[in-house]
């Protein structure tokens, strides 16, 4: 069972680190067998942006690293320096602001649940009201 479970992923991973050529090859030999496989193959990869973004070993060695950005040596060392001071800068200012527009979300929130908590107290209160209001009166037929 769990060989059956896995094998969409190893799949997955064997035509990550072959690239993108891959993926479009193996969705044509799936057109050629049997269409639906081509045709789901071209579906995922439309849907994983696969098709899109720069090739599948670069995402995956992209999301392997330790580090946010990893970047080869220019050979000068005073620039190497600037150039990692600049982009630990950038990415505090960038985890910063993320952290504002959580903030910012969850007061958006917060005021959206206390309106509408006051609509319900306020909507409870006038039916209350029109219930007295409306015991009062006599029935007629």
């Amino acid at each position: 069972m769990s060989t059956v479970a896995t094998w969409p992923g190893q799949a997955e991973t064997w035509l990550d680190e072959r690239g993108k050529g891959a993926w479009i090859g193996a969705m044509i030999l799936g057109f050629i067998f049997f269409w639906p496989i081509g045709l789901a193959l071209l579906a995922y990869m439309i849907w994983s942006k696969r098709m899109f973004n720069g090739s599948c070993a670069m995402r995956r060695a992209h999301h392997d690293t330790p580090t946010r950005h990893r970047f080869k040596t220019s050979g000068n060392a005073a620039f190497d320096s600037y150039k990692a001071d600049t982009l630990r800068r950038l990415e505090e200012e960038q985890e910063a602001f993320e952290a504002f527009l959580q903030r910012l979300r969850e007061a958006k929130d917060k005021a959206e649940f206390d309106d509408f908590m006051a609509d319900r107290a306020r909507s409870a209160r006038d039916n209350a009201s029109e219930d007295t209001i409306d015991g009062d009166k006599p029935v007629t037929l």
